[in-house]
């Protein structure tokens, strides 16, 4: 790839062969002399007070490092919206596996040994929370309340829209928990160089986050602390906030072992136990309509489990509420969002974060209603999609750029939708009648997913990144996004070869080290490509502007080699050549973070997916036999890593909604926290996914792309789900369907056909 033209095209991954060839260095590869293990200590009960430590006998006690809450010199609290996460437990906690006691040692198998010779001595708390409907009702009081955060977003009048509707309906929806699964558990490592500095490497998405713990509990200015990312085996979320929590482990651990290096590398039980997951939720939905089927208010309880401390459900509960209403227009509409405690280990970041529970609920609810108007949910969506010149229930005006009916009529022409449909009805009308089990249905959902932070979340961020050149013509991105299989650092190649119009093989990405890159923001929230790869395409405009301005480079019609002979004769005079550049917000971004009103997001992205299932009425198993998923996401900056965003994001969806569930035990903490037995989709359960975008102009990022990541997580639950319900004529309404409750569904089904 040589010039411009990098924007848009199949390029290789800049990390493939580093990986398929098994150079590439995770956390759990790095090894130092006098390398120590660490390990940790953790409750058995869900909260209580820890009244005692006991170091068991049969322990060379001297020969472990050993930390308790204690030993922190600096702030007990891992640095997230609240601080109300301690580091380790000291006294009250409120979950079971809540970290108590840290210990290191060279012998992996005396660690073993010494973390079962640790008995916490445990005052048990005796009412505790583990539902959002107890929770609500306070039977049993995690913190104040138990509600970390209620909002509230409004429009028109309610009562208005209900006087005015000719049918209501009315439903309950619930989505479980769900776990991470990234290929390579938690880890970090730490230790202090030469110079004094505590140096913290790991699996990471957020290095700057990591950068404020460890400064906080330890007390250390920034200049002495760190943060270097690791190549990271996936995060989904899971990595965002959890492991400012590790790396604080490991350096404690380190500084009490005298700056040795100490590697804290969880295996998969004690990393699926003890991370945080999706939040489950529960939401209660009233939506009304006139006779013609157009929307006259809608009313969503939504409720969300954040666990035992906050982390980060304001953020979640915040896109959750304004996803909620789906991508409709209705003049009168109410939602209430609360994050509730309970005494479930902390509930944090995964894919999609909020919307697709709520999504979830909004597309389930349209079924509903169309079932009640007498209308197809084709029919009834057909009728309320935003389209320019609405706005939707935060405030957001819709432009001339969406054309949603674009996507829809796509995605039902790429499906065979309405041929499909009339088909299965009819192969389920010839099974019934001949006694066969078989039935299949076919699911539609309609949804978009608003880009990068809510609202002034990218204001406050103040993202920055930099591009920097040598006299060779070489070229580095300068940001702390943190690769972690997605491919951003590709595609932020691609953006700056592009406005460099440079060769992409001249383009690489600085490794992510908070000495080196400046604080570009968080790997998370659709943000990378579109916010991260705007401020790129700014700096990398700049420096070549500076290179035409005071190195002769040529305004147009310059090669790799112009380019190249611009560097040197720039740095012949100058000690650095480099170009940054800020996030600066769209003027049409403004929004009201207290009343839920305005433009949310710079950019949305849409989609409409259809799913196609056989159900075996013997064995109440659901297959998968077909999925399409059209979306419109601006420019795509590399269509093959967008495709696999989107058939990744479309399996786990396929996950949530068909096979992973979570299993509680009497304490709160995940009982199947294995492979074994939490079953997550195989290539043999998924059929091919067929991935179509359309580009549609007026993205916020480079070249007018949008976000991707989260989008494709959000429709397959309800899609899937209302194939279910087309197939059998139940009425599912939670996720994730197993088989026992298409029997549950089915026996229901009977009793109501009965009666």
């Amino acid at each position: 790839m040589s010039g411009r033209g990098a924007v848009g095209a199949p390029v290789v991954r800049k990390d493939a062969a580093a990986k398929i060839l098994g150079e590439a260095r995770y956390v759990d590869d790095l090894s130092c002399p006098g390398m120590l293990h660490g390990a940790t200590v953790r409750t058995r009960s869900a909260g209580g007070t820890v009244e005692r430590i006991e170091f068991g006998p049969g322990v060379d006690w001297s020969s472990f490092v050993v930390v308790t809450a204690s030993d922190i010199p600096g702030v007990n609290a891992t640095q997230m919206i609240e601080l109300d996460q301690p580091v380790l437990a000291s006294g009250r906690y409120r979950h079971a596996g809540e970290p108590v006691v840290l210990l290191a040692h060279a012998d992996r198998r005396l660690l073993r040994e010494a973390v079962a010779a640790v008995r916490l001595h445990e005052r048990p708390n005796p009412s505790p929370v583990f539902s959002i409907d107890d929770a609500l009702a306070l039977r049993g009081e995690v913190c104040p309340g138990n509600v970390y955060r209620d909002y509230r977003m409004e429009r028109g009048d309610l009562a208005a829209g209900e006087a005015v509707a000719d049918v209501v309906f009315e439903g309950r929806f619930e989505t479980g928990s769900q776990e991470h699964v990234y290929i390579e558990p938690q880890g970090m490592l730490a230790q202090i160089d030469a110079a004094g500095v505590l140096v913290v490497e790991g699996s990471m998405q957020c290095p700057y986050y990591v950068l404020g713990t460890l400064t906080a509990v330890t007390g250390r200015d920034p200049g002495s602390v760190r943060v270097v990312q690791c190549t990271t085996g996936g995060g989904f979320g899971g990595k965002e906030e959890y492991p400012s929590h590790i790396a604080a482990h490991a350096a404690l651990l380190s500084l009490r072992a005298g700056g040795r290096p100490v590697k804290l590398v969880y295996d998969r039980a004690e990393d699926m136990l003890a991370t945080p997951k999706r939040h489950p939720s529960r939401t209660l939905v009233r939506i009304g309509a006139r006779r013609d089927g157009r929307l006259a208010f809608l009313d969503v309880d939504f409720a969300l489990d954040g666990g035992a401390y906050t982390t980060l459900s304001p953020v979640v509960l915040s896109r959750g509420v304004i996803h909620a209403p789906g991508p409709y227009a209705c003049p009168h509409a109410r939602v209430r969002g609360r994050a509730v405690a309970t005494n479930h280990p902390p509930n944090g970041a995964f894919r999609g974060f909020g919307a697709p529970q709520s999504i979830f609920a909004i597309e389930q609810a349209m079924d509903g209603l169309a079932r009640a108007l007498g209308m197809t949910p084709l029919e009834l969506r057909r009728v309320n999609l935003l389209r320019p010149g609405d706005r939707s229930v935060p405030g957001q005006p819709i432009d001339e750029t969406t054309d949603f009916d674009a996507v829809l009529d796509q995605a039902l022409y790429e499906s065979d939708y309405l041929a499909r449909r009339e088909a299965f009805a009819a192969f389920n009308a010839g099974n019934a009648a001949a006694g066969l089990p078989l039935r299949r249905g076919i699911g539609l959902a309609t949804f978009h997913h608003g880009a990068g932070f809510t609202g002034n979340g990218e204001v406050v961020l103040a993202s920055m990144a930099k591009v920097r050149a040598d006299r060779r013509g070489q070229v580095e991105v300068v940001a702390s996004s943190s690769e972690m299989g997605q491919g951003n650092t590709t595609s932020l190649c691609q953006v700056v070869a592009d406005a460099l119009g440079v060769p992409l093989e001249r383009v690489t990405q600085a490794r992510v080290d908070t000495h080196d890159v400046p604080d570009s923001g968080p790997t998370v929230a659709s943000r990378t490509c579109m916010v991260v790869g705007l401020i790129l395409e700014q700096a990398a405009r700049r420096l070549r502007a500076e290179l035409v301005a005071k190195a002769g480079l040529p305004v147009e019609g310059a090669d790799e080699h112009a380019f190249a002979a611009a560097c040197a004769r720039y740095l012949d005079g100058h000690p650095t050549l480099e170009a940054e550049a800020r996030y600066e917000p769209p003027a049409s971004v403004q929004w009201d973070e207290v009343v839920f009103e305005g433009s949310p997001y710079a950019s949305y992205a849409w989609a409409s997916y259809v799913a196609e299932v056989e159900v075996d009425l013997t064995t109440c198993e659901v297959a998968l036999t077909g999925f399409t998923a059209v979306q419109e996401v601006g420019r795509v900056v590399n269509p093959v890593i967008a495709a696999g965003q989107v058939e990744g994001g479309v399996v786990q969806g396929i996950g949530f909604a068909l096979f992973e569930k979570v299993v509680w035990d009497g304490n709160g903490t995940m009982a199947n926290n294995r492979m074994t037995n939490y079953i997550i989709p195989t290539s043999a359960d998924i059929p091919p996914v067929r991935v179509f975008f359309q580009e549609q102009p007026g993205g916020a990022g480079p070249s007018g792309a949008k976000g991707l990541g989260e989008l494709p997580m959000d429709g397959p639950g309800p899609a899937i789900l209302s194939a279910v319900n087309d197939a059998l004529g139940t009425r599912i309404a939670s996720l994730p369907v197993l088989p026992e409750d298409v029997m549950d569904a089915l026996q229901a089904a009977s009793a109501r056909e009965a009666a």
